[in-house]
């Protein structure tokens, strides 16, 4: 009894990998909607968004380590430059080629990119896949692009150079995360590095005249930088530390499943077939290659 109790407790306060890596998941679903709505719905300019965002994020992630502070042992680490300008060089590149880009051709740029640098980088560290994974990888990326590729136009190609900029950054910092020490300090201390390049940005944009703001605008990026950017990739950070690299890719795929159901909830999108099938392909090649072990 004492045993099974202690296990217990020990489930309690440590909830399983898989269920962090679904709230970072839902985080970064809904940091896109809030974007999506941003650039789309309000007057605010990709350079001031991208500013707001990540200073209400670092602000948000410094008062929960504030709060924690007297009671929490001191962590082993509170991030670092390059991290915080891979932060930096994602929020960025991301809001600039939305301004172009169609949002399924920016979401398949996206998270092909962070697929391509985050199982790139696993397979030269020897990360293998058996079949089954192989299988499942396929799976799922078909479902992605049956989701996102028929009748979307070829992109502009400056927004799409950025947007694969953007996916390489992100993959980087989610790499960079694994065993990075305390994940909210660290993420903290990310933000807070990364603040810097984005009020420069901010000024030089408002100095050129070009700045505009309004107050739907700042309030989608005060939610997107404190509560889906700040918490969700630290919460992240979390997971990404008992992922390997290649799982860690993959499992973003569901991402645009899960942005483009919540489109449909809050945004009035239709549900049609297609998006039912993609999903179905897209979290069962999820599910083959993270149920499965590597080869080693």
């Amino acid at each position: 009894m004492i045993r099974v109790h202690s296990a217990a407790m020990a489930v309690m306060r440590s909830p399983p990998t898989s269920l962090i890596t679904l709230i970072a998941m839902v985080a970064f679903a809904a940091n896109s909607l809030l974007c999506r709505a941003a650039l789309r719905d309000t007057d605010i300019d990709a350079g001031s968004f991208t500013a707001v965002r990540i200073a209400s994020g670092a602000l948000a992630l410094w008062l929960i380590v504030f709060l924690r502070s007297k009671n929490a042992p001191e962590p082993q680490g509170a991030g670092s430059w390059l991290s915080g300008l891979a932060l930096f060089v994602y929020a960025a590149a991301f809001s600039f080629a939305y301004l172009e880009l169609a949002s399924g051709t920016g979401a398949l740029l996206l998270f092909g990119a962070v697929q391509a640098t985050m199982i790139g980088v696993g397979l030269l560290r020897g990360e293998r896949f058996g079949a089954a994974q192989s299988s499942g990888l396929a799976i799922a990326g078909v479902g992605l692009i049956a989701l996102l590729l028929p009748g979307l136009s070829a992109p502009p190609l400056r927004s799409a150079l950025l947007m694969l900029l953007s996916g390489m950054a992100w993959g980087m910092y989610s790499l960079r995360g694994k065993g990075a020490g305390d994940p909210t300090r660290v993420t903290a201390g990310n933000f807070a590095r990364a603040t810097v390049p984005a009020l420069v940005l901010g000024v030089a944009i408002a100095y050129g005249g070009t700045a505009t703001w309004d107050r739907s605008g700042i309030v989608y990026a005060v939610a997107s930088g404190a509560l889906t950017s700040g918490v969700g990739y630290a919460i992240w950070y979390v997971a990404v530390r008992s992922l390997r690299a290649t799982t860690a890719a993959t499992v973003q795929l569901c991402v645009p499943v899960i942005a483009a159901l919540g489109g449909t909830l809050f945004l009035g999108e239709p549900v049609t077939a297609r998006l039912v099938l993609a999903s179905i392909a897209i979290l069962g090649g999820i599910a083959l290659v993270t149920l499965r072990k590597p080869v080693a």
